[in-house]
């Protein structure tokens, strides 16, 4: 099994801010938590569908809860409760949770969320791209700095609760 993203959403003002946040779909790739997207056409169903990252300006970093679902052969879905965060990924074709970084927020995120494992002093969007990439500067739209890059996110197991500590580094919004 691929392992995926794991972001945790440390201070963000879209926990206190309901405009921030965003349902999406994307009808042609699964999005880790983490992924940088941008808002294309608004549906009647208050959902936005996916757009290709042009702008780096009023874009959205995905963050549902994870919760692992898993489809037999009839289609029906279960959620099984598995502990492990890097099992999780949005599904293609199904409604997720996005919210837009504001100037301040900070979110603790797996090395897997971005283009490269070399950390540099910031994180920033990129055209065409899903992920951040790690540049020695802020770019002109949303930028991270790089506040602490020898952190760990924990990760509870079948038996044991954080019994795995996986690579992660702290970002704080410097620029939207």
């Amino acid at each position: 099994m691929k392992e995926r993203t794991v972001l945790v959403p440390t201070l963000i003002a879209a926990k206190n801010i309901d405009a921030l946040n965003a349902s999406f779909i994307d009808e042609e790739k699964d999005l880790d938590n983490g992924s940088i997207i941008a808002a294309g056409d608004y549906s009647k169903e208050q959902v936005y569908k996916t757009a290709e990252v042009s702008g780096l300006h009023n874009l959205y970093m995905v963050c549902s809860p994870e919760d692992t679902i898993i489809t037999d052969a009839m289609g029906n879905e279960y959620k099984i409760g598995i502990n492990d965060p890097r099992t999780f990924t949005n599904v293609k074709g199904k409604v997720f949770s996005a919210f837009r970084p504001q100037v301040g927020d900070k979110v603790l995120m797996t090395l897997k969320g971005f283009d490269s494992e070399t950390v540099k002093d910031y994180a920033i969007a990129e055209a065409s791209s899903n992920k951040l990439k790690f540049d020695d500067a802020a770019g002109e739209g949303l930028s991270f700095k790089v506040i602490d890059k020898e952190t760990y996110i924990s990760i509870g197991g079948a038996t044991n609760i954080g019994s795995q500590r996986v690579a992660a580094v702290l970002l704080e919004c410097v620029a939207i």
